[in-house]
């Protein structure tokens, strides 16, 4: 019962106000001391009772109770201590745990001495043999069990893929980069400073965005981030928007470099309280931007409002076929199709073919 537990599980009935949930978890963090006085325990109680009833059998019929005591111990101890009462744990494993913990953290402290002892047999042994082991090894990170939980709900049926996705989508923030998800410069919806202000201003009232990238002298030179908000407080005055109004109004862009991760960006997002960054690469040349919005789209998927244009990325036919968007990005697909897609080479799926093929 103690050992099919989990930190995590134990963790949660804690919060709840169990007390002896943090009996357990104790326990489970001297995994070798506790396995090591139960086998203890487990093997003199099967090797007393054997001894016992051999000799009694003896006694009663003689040379042939050695067999008698073979047949009738080994059917006891198979089914009344090993099936029975592990299979129950088994089903059962956090109630028991939190039942039995007060009784074995004595027994455990009780027995270190002779457990810490054979501990360092069975390190030297193994040592003999050049194999290595760590106390409280864990071959598997957290991140890994997280992962191998949810695909085992979601295969049993427990969990949406959905959701599965959205909980996913957390633990990959930290691996996949800005320059995974940005909007490509070639898609960049961007204004120039020096166009006629009331022209800047209804190609922002006509676009779906409320912080638009400016330019000036060259569309790849950024001098900053145009809000609609602002505009509009300068309109509410009830006079001409002039360019010096625009310059004014303009929010210092944010430059980042096309490695950044996503959880790094997510943190700056928050700590800079800017929702738009301009994506850079070594030599300073405009590759794109990456939103909030985009890094969010990465946990809950696509976010579209009343002002967003209807996606038709991906279209359907009645053969099954799927007609896909050059920009369509490989992990978009990977995630909705569960296809294999290799992402290591191109961020789209235009990009994979003119990888793999070498042509346009």
């Amino acid at each position: 019962a103690l050992t099919a537990s989990t930190r995590s599980r134990l963790t949660g009935l804690s919060n709840k106000g169990h007390k002896n949930a943090k009996t357990a978890i104790e326990l489970l963090n001297k995994k070798e001391s506790l396995i090591g006085a139960i086998l203890l325990g487990n093997n003199l109680v099967n090797i007393l009772a054997s001894a016992l009833a051999t000799s009694l059998s003896i006694k009663i019929f003689g040379d042939t109770g050695v067999a008698y005591a073979v047949i009738i111990m080994t059917a006891l101890i198979v089914i009344f201590a090993e099936i029975l009462p592990k299979t129950y744990a088994l089903t059962n494993s956090e109630k028991l745990a939190l039942t039995v913990s007060p009784i074995f953290r004595p027994i455990v402290y009780l027995l270190w001495p002779v457990t810490w002892m054979m501990e360092k047999i069975v390190f030297f042994i193994l040592s003999i043999f050049k194999i290595k082991l760590e106390k409280n090894m864990r071959v598997l990170s957290v991140e890994d069990e997280i992962r191998g939980t949810l695909d085992l709900h979601h295969k049993e049926g427990r969990l949406y893929k959905s959701d599965k996705d959205m909980v996913t989508g957390v633990l990959d923030l930290a691996e996949v980069t800005v320059e995974d998800v940005m909007v490509h410069r070639s898609n960049m919806f961007t204004v120039n400073i020096d166009d006629d202000p009331k022209k800047i201003l209804n190609s922002v009232i006509n676009s779906s965005f409320t912080r638009i990238p400016v330019w000036q002298n060259n569309d790849e030179n950024i001098i900053g981030i145009i809000h609609s908000k602002h505009l509009l407080k300068i309109m509410s005055q009830n006079r001409d928007i002039t360019r010096s109004d625009m310059m004014q109004s303009l929010i210092k862009p944010l430059f980042i470099p096309e490695t950044t991760s996503l959880k790094e960006q997510l943190k700056m997002h928050l700590n800079t309280k800017k929702k738009l960054a301009i994506v850079v690469d070594e030599y300073g040349v405009l590759l794109g931007l990456v939103t909030l919005e985009d890094i969010l789209e990465e946990i809950v998927g696509q976010i579209e409002d009343e002002h967003d244009y209807p996606s038709s990325n991906l279209l359907y036919d009645n053969n099954g076929n799927i007609y896909v968007k050059g920009n369509v990005t490989i992990r978009d697909l990977n995630r909705k199709f569960n296809f294999k897609l290799p992402e290591n080479s191109a961020s789209t799926i235009a990009g994979l073919i003119i990888n793999t093929a070498k042509r346009i």
